[in-house]
């Protein structure tokens, strides 16, 4: 899940702006049946029912789920134990209820007598499967006092029949845990059950393997880890999937290279697919890449690395997005074949995000040996915080709220015409590129030498990417001797780009000069932008790997690639520019600071949900985006600037004078939680390369002085929270107000104002945004209680002044922003309280609908990093309007 760090935002006691519950084709409900439904929205003629509140019955926070082979539902808190659940059926009278059993299992060294219920002997678990007549539980979890077991696949039996579970074997230990760790366990439709980890998990020890565990970063790129720590314990083969038998008795890992995807599903096709994770404090890097839905064949790798070292999706050693959807975080994946739905759903996906409470559908079209993806929203709400899903046994589709301890729900969907629903689909052909992409992935282990002309040379020259990736991993898998001679004596220029990386990875550096004296018989003047691209791609591994090269073999590569730089694309251009500063070439630092003044990002990298129209989805996470958009970095620029710096070669000081005080304009950006780090430790890695006595001049005119002691973060005059805080409600804190008796601090209320960035968007005495209402009259206005249920209750009343709309389009999407003004033909729309003045225009003719938003915009915890005398003070502050002579700070 998303580990964004919230903007604290300002807070009014007149209610702001507003999110929304997000919309698909939507279909309001009764508003008067059921408080927990109201934020959600579904599409026409579908139901929603609530079955239950396990965080208000003191069952902790939920966060995943199975169905056993009675129809009861299996669950597992994020913290705690095991739930069992008999169901209501659907449509039932509200009196009946839900039965709830907590599952009870030995407690490894407990004392008999010791009755407490603060241990846990199964639990803990982010996966859940039922199949083999076992429950399958994925645990994630560091063992301790409350719960023995570590992280792992365990399997739970009922070996006497009494219809509880007696016997508990680990499959795999697994070392990782934590939001990264270990997560979903699925079943194959090989009868093979498939599980999933995050980055963080360090992959075990396989039988067998489909692609081999990253150990090199294939990166030219300056190696830059994250600065705040967050890739300290992660791997740099990412996130994988591997698939075992019933027993656990033989694993095979499937893919890598993943970021950290929570779930996995087969689609109707027998194709595996992920919804992996972005890194969101990378936003705005070069390097950053948004949630995706990705296709995972056999030996997958797609590209996760620490840092910067990540790999661009054009890279032909890694597969790219079926699908990229935007900002989020990814929980659940699950296929709704089985659904009592209409049948465009039943061919669809069902994608979860946790951050801003929308599950996607998501259709998946076939295109050569893979699949295009498109997706629409099916259900959202706000708050939404979804966890896992599964359709049931009676084809509604059910899905929790939850984690990191939040309050947690049940929930049923089901179609209203369900009775005249059919399950079966019809069943279709598999896609004739998916069977011959089978067929080759075939030779994914070691296999006769023989088989490598017929079964799989020919197929490195495919005009299908994944065709030739799939031919690729297989060659990788066959003895060297079996092939290299095939290799160096290949024409065909796709087939020797391909052969060159298999050489790459599996041959002797020995064999390096070999390998670029063929790639060089390779007519580079010839090649179209993307066969040029695979073979910088090439080169670029191969002096990763095998290391630069020296004297005339250098001089010559040099040669053939300066005439090339620059190019028309910026990929190439990233390209180039890091083989080029590799190589030591003089003209690529005078010809990549012309392109540092012009460069422009790409305009076509497109995502389904675009970052402005999710800010006003969650205001805990949206107005960090929000942030971000009012003044974006240039991404191809501070490419540009950080390869630079390691580019020794070619400098004069007119150059270097320029380089460097783009740093100081750089730093005026605004990024991830991460960006100002990046930037700053490139900055370092370029003052290496001048000389000593030039370095603190650099040092100066680059930003030394803007930022704070560790580079982290802008220097700046904020005085932050002390705390410690608390989950402040209104009677407590208005009880903190009335028994405050010490006079209170206008210079420690108004650094609270500042700190949690309440001048952003109110204006107090002249000064700050224009977003939300002035707040120098709050306190003639409004009582002190009026205040407290604004700030920490900032839904409860919402100012129509203030109010966002939801435009439910036509096409089944929806918009979100605050209405500014129209005219004949769109309404003109505001999405960014950070940026109010950039607009949109939504076409009148496409707009379905007009809502009115139900969620504040403000969160609801902006109180809760205070200390009680901190709440004083800004309560004080705001109560004065920003005069420091106001009687407040002359009594008690």
């Amino acid at each position: 899940m998303m580990k964004i760090k919230s903007v604290q935002l300002c807070f009014s006691v007149m209610l702001l702006l507003v999110t929304v519950a997000a919309c698909s084709t939507k279909k309001e409900k009764d508003k008067s049946t059921n408080p927990k439904t109201e934020k959600i929205t579904l599409p026409e003629g579908f139901a929603i029912e609530h079955i239950y509140s396990p965080s208000d019955s003191g069952n902790g926070s939920w966060v995943s789920m199975a169905f056993d082979d009675k129809g009861r539902m299996i669950t597992s808190d994020q913290f705690g134990g095991l739930f069992r659940i008999e169901l209501p059926p659907i449509g039932a009278d509200s009196t009946v209820k839900a039965k709830i059993e907590a599952l009870d299992f030995p407690i490894e060294g407990r004392d008999p007598s010791d009755t407490s219920t603060n241990k846990v002997g199964m639990g803990f678990a982010q996966g859940l499967l039922w199949a083999n007549n076992s429950l399958y539980v994925m645990v994630n979890h560091r063992g301790n006092e409350k719960f023995a077991k570590s992280s792992g696949l365990y399997r739970l039996q009922d070996t006497n029949g009494d219809d509880q579970f007696d016997k508990i074997s680990q499959m795999l230990a697994l070392e990782g845990d934590g939001e990264h760790g270990p997560h979903s366990v699925i079943l194959g439709p090989d009868s093979s059950i498939y599980v999933v980890a995050g980055n963080f998990t360090k992959v075990p020890q396989m039988d067998a393997y489909r692609t081999t565990p990253a150990t090199s970063i294939d990166n030219l790129f300056p190696y830059i880890l994250d600065t705040h720590g967050h890739d300290s314990d992660s791997h740099n083969h990412g996130g994988w999937v591997a698939k075992t038998d019933a027993d656990g008795t033989s694993w095979e890992l499937i893919a890598s290279g993943f970021r950290n995807g929570f779930d996995i599903a087969f689609n109707n096709d027998g194709e595996l697919f992920a919804y992996d994770s972005d890194m969101e404090w990378d936003f705005g890097m070069p390097w950053y890449r948004p949630t995706r839905i990705l296709h995972v064949p056999s030996g997958g790798e797609f590209g996760w690395r620490k840092g910067t070292a990540k790999w661009d999706a054009n890279y032909i050693d890694n597969l790219p997005a079926a699908l990229n959807v935007g900002q989020g975080s990814p929980t659940n994946l699950i296929n709704a074949h089985n659904a009592k739905f209409p049948e465009k759903y039943r061919n669809s996906l069902f994608a979860f995000d946790w951050s801003f409470g929308i599950i996607y559908a998501v259709q998946l079209v076939p295109d050569g040996a893979t699949y295009k993806a498109t997706a629409e929203e099916f259900v959202s709400g706000s708050p939404l915080a979804l966890t896992d899903g599964l359709i049931g046994p009676d084809g509604a589709l059910y899905f929790l709220t939850g984690g990191r301890r939040l309050e947690s729900d049940l929930y049923r969907i089901y179609h209203e015409d369900h009775d005249n629903m059919k399950v079966q689909m019809a069943k279709r052909e598999v896609p004739e590129g998916v069977k011959l992409r089978r067929e080759i992935e075939k030779y994914h282990s070691t296999s006769a030498p023989e088989d490598v002309a017929d079964k799989i040379w020919p197929y490195l020259g495919y005009n299908d990417r994944h065709i030739r990736f799939a031919a690729r991993v297989a060659l990788e898998h066959q003895p060297i001797d079996s092939w290299i001679n095939l290799a160096f004596k290949e024409t065909n220029v796709l087939r020797i780009t391909e052969a060159m990386l298999a050489l790459a990875h599996v041959g002797d550096p020995s064999l390096e000069p070999k390998i670029l004296a063929k790639l060089a018989t390779i007519p580079i003047d010839q090649l179209n932008p993307t066969m040029l691209g695979n073979l910088t791609r090439v080169y670029e591994v191969v002096i990763a790997r095998m290391g630069k090269p020296e004297g005339e073999v250098r001089e010559a590569l040099v040669k053939r690639l300066e005439p090339l730089y620059p190019a028309n694309s910026n990929f190439l251009n990233r390209q180039l520019s890091k083989l080029l500063i590799a190589l030591g070439s003089e003209s690529v630092v005078p010809k990549t600071l012309a392109l540092l003044k012009v460069a422009e990002d790409d305009k076509d990298e497109t995502v389904f949900m675009s970052s402005s129209d999710l800010i006003l989805r969650n205001p805990q996470y949206g107005l960090d985006i929000a942030d971000m958009l009012a003044n974006m970095p240039p991404a191809q620029q501070i490419f540009f600037a950080t390869n630079l710096s390691e580019a020794k070669e070619g400098w004069t000081p007119e150059l270097q004078e320029e380089y460097f005080k783009w740093f100081n304009n750089a730093f005026g950006y605004k990024g991830g939680n991460s960006y100002i780090g990046f930037i700053d430790n490139a900055r370092k890695l370029a003052l290496k390369n001048v000389p000593q006595d030039k370095q603190a001049y650099y040092g100066k005119i680059s930003g030394d002085s803007l930022l704070n002691q560790n580079g982290t973060r802008l220097a700046e005059n904020v005085v932050y929270p002390k705390g410690p805080g608390r989950n402040w409600e209104v009677d407590t804190a208005l009880k903190i107000l009335d028994q405050g008796t010490e006079p209170r601090s206008f210079k420690r209320g108004k650094e609270l104002f500042i700190a949690v960035k309440c001048a952003s968007c109110h204006a107090m005495k002249g000064e700050g945004g224009s977003v939300g209402p002035d707040l120098t009259q709050l306190g003639t206005r409004f009582s002190k209680r009026d205040m407290l249920e604004s700030i920490i209750k900032p839904s409860k009343v919402i100012s129509d002044q203030y109010e966002s709309k939801v435009f439910n389009m036509k096409d089944g999407s929806s918009v979100l922003g605050r209405l500014m003004s129209e005219d004949d033909n769109n309404y003109i729309i505001s999405q960014n309280p950070y940026a109010p003045q950039l607009t949109k225009n939504v076409p009148k003719k496409d707009v379905k609908d007009i809502k009115r938003s139900e969620v504040s915009i403000m969160p609801p915890g902006t109180l809760n990093t205070m200390s009680p005398e901190e709440v004083r003070d800004i309560m004080a502050y705001l109560m004065s309007g920003g005069n420091e002579n106001n009687e407040i700070y002359n009594k008690k």
